[in-house]
Order: C-alpha cells, then structure tokens, then sequence
C-alpha cells in the first residue's frame, strides 16, 4: 500500500519519500509552446536521452504540440488519431520508433487558452505553464511577471495555487501526520493535547507556504510572497493581475 508507507515515512520527518514515490525511470522531452492566448504543454518519452536530443524527434515533439494547439484533442488518444501531414500522428510516431529503434510514447499534454506565460527548464526536463487574468497591465509587464512565477513553479514545484485550493481531506491528512510527528517527538510528546493542537495549527502556516504557490516565499525577493509580488508589479503598472491555473511538468515524474 504506497500510500500507507508513504504516510508511515512522512510521519518520521523523511518529507522526501513523498515527492520520490510516484517517480519512473524515462527520458524524453518536456516542450512548452505559447501563442495566440493559447499555451501547450507537451510530454513525449524515450528509452535514453540521446533520442530526446535527434532533431527528428524534437521536431516530432514540436509538430504534435502545434497540432495539440490548433485543433484541442480531448486526451493522447484523440490526439494520436489525428493528422500529422500525411498520415496520423499514432503512425508518424510508430514510423519514427522504427527508424531511431527505441520505444517512444506520447505520455501526457496540458492546453490552456487565455493570457498564458510559459517557460522550459534542463534543456526540456521541466514545463510550466501558467494562466493570468489581468486588467489594464502591458504585455510586457505580463510577460515579465509571468516569468518569473513560472520560474519559481519550476524550480518549488508547488502542489496547489494558494491556500483556498487546498482539499480538505488534504489538509486533514496533513494535520494527522503533524500530530503524529509531534507526539513521536520524545520533546514534545509529553505536551498538552491543546498545547499540542496549537502547535499543529502553526505548522500548517508552514505547509502552505512550503506547497502553495500563492503563499510561497517569492525566490526573488524573500521578504516577499509570490501574491505580494504579483501585487506590486500589478499596482506599478497601473491594473490587476491574478494567476488562475498552472500546470508543471517534469520528465519521467
């Protein structure tokens, strides 16, 4: 039961095994592309990163991104189905296994449509892309801003937006777990149980700021978090600028 053990892990302060558990070994590329209030997310695999590096491979991924934006199939099957030049993308991409001669798939894509920022990191190991509404703010600064958010998604890696988006069963779990660490803590564990509560209430500001995007610390400027810095560049401008959706990914997670 990897959930259990993951729990049973967690519950000893060893945070890692969490992150580690739903990782598989697979090379491949991760490519982003934005345009026309669209952005793309795109995952394609290989048996070993010297195929993620042929250019017939990069422009297979790059192609399939394109068609992913043009025409928004539903999910990897709709879009394998569909046309790639002259023959479907499920047979462009059965050609191209036999003649680089590793096993490929098309693992997963995200689409999103509106005021998008993207960005790449490790040469297509990691994608993001996230999704603004704004009201009176230049491109530039939108462009800008929308960087730098999309920088600290890639390199923090936050599980929700902001604090609001967090599950409740999630934040149960959480408290759980913090109460277990507390009472297996020889320090603490002779607490009162209210003394002990209120201690789990503290911790769960940290659990925000560490898997919130919105409540994380901005990796620019740590007297910061990432809404007060989306804040001040909206106010300088002159409008409003919100995030309302990202999606990261990372090759072979």
């Amino acid at each position: 039961d990897m959930e259990k053990a993951i729990e049973f892990l967690r519950e000893r302060g060893m945070q890692v095994a969490e992150k580690k558990a739903g990782r598989i070994a697979s090379e491949g590329l991760v490519y982003a592309l934005e345009e026309k209030g669209i952005g793309v997310l795109l995952e394609v695999n290989a048996e070993t990163d010297f195929v993620a590096k042929n250019s017939e491979f990069v422009e297979f991924v790059k192609k399939t991104a394109q068609i992913v934006a043009d025409q928004n199939p539903a999910d990897v099957d709709a879009l394998k189905a569909l046309t790639y030049e002259t023959e479907t993308v499920a047979d462009k991409l059965t050609s191209l296994i036999a003649k680089i001669g590793e096993n490929m798939n098309i693992r997963r894509f995200a689409r999103i449509e509106g005021n998008v920022c993207s960005y790449t990191h490790g040469g297509g190991r990691i994608g993001v892309l996230v999704r603004f509404e704004t009201e009176n703010v230049p491109a530039e600064v939108l462009n800008e801003c929308g960087k730098d958010v999309a920088m600290q998604i890639a390199a923090l890696n936050p599980t929700y937006l902001d604090k609001s988006t967090v599950p409740a069963e999630a934040l149960d779990k959480e408290k759980e777990i913090l109460m277990v660490q507390i009472q297996n803590d020889p320090k603490n564990s002779k607490k009162p149980q209210n003394i002990i509560e209120k201690m789990v209430t503290g911790r769960i500001g940290k659990f925000y700021e560490n898997n919130c995007l919105l409540q994380q610390a901005f990796v620019k400027n740590g007297d910061l978090s990432v809404e007060q810095y989306i804040a001040e560049e909206a106010k300088k401008a002159g409008g409003t600028m919100k995030v309302t959706d990202f999606v990261r990914f990372e090759k072979g997670e």
